[in-house]
């Protein structure tokens, strides 16, 4: 008697469908489809990247690239010009609102400590070696940084005020 009750489930499960060939016929089209509209959509983002590339591409290796200007004051959001044989191109930038003026934006360098100060100019100095020149900017190799002195500090007492006992 199992038997035969294994031998009917079998029978009605498959007598609940049918035949499984359309259901694989319609999963393989839409496998077919997604596969095909991948490939266009691939495709369309490449002609959109081509098309950045202004007028015949750039194959252009040597750039040349003008300091970082600010559209508004001395700081904050700007443009940058690049040329390259006949071709121009413009980049968005920004230059920082405490960038030094006299060392530029594109030239960064490393700085050794503040000097001792000198009382008789009551400033102190320091200098830079170039790190790193950004666009092919003109750099200074070494570069010298001064600031005025800051005034004598107060010397801090060792005891903590209002702790301790008073003798």
């Amino acid at each position: 008697m199992l038997l035969h009750t294994e031998i009917s489930f079998q029978n009605n499960y498959v007598a609940g469908y049918p035949s499984a060939r359309p259901m694989r016929g319609l999963f393989s089209l839409v496998v077919v489809l997604l596969v095909v509209l991948m490939a266009v959509t691939s495709e369309a983002g490449k002609n959109k990247k081509d098309k950045g590339k202004g007028k015949g591409g750039s194959d252009c290796s040597e750039w040349l690239w003008g300091p970082c200007v600010p559209n508004s004051g001395d700081c904050g959001v700007g443009s940058r010009q690049g040329t390259c044989q006949e071709e121009t191109k413009k980049l968005k930038c920004k230059v920082p609102c405490n960038w030094k003026k006299d060392f530029g934006a594109d030239c960064k360098y490393k700085f050794g400590n503040w000097g001792e100060c000198d009382t008789v100019t009551g400033v102190k100095n320091r200098s830079g070696t170039l790190k790193k020149a950004m666009y092919n900017a003109e750099c200074l190799q070494t570069i010298q940084a001064s600031k005025p002195c800051s005034p004598k500090t107060k010397s801090k007492s060792k005891g903590k005020k209002g702790k301790g006992k008073e003798n």
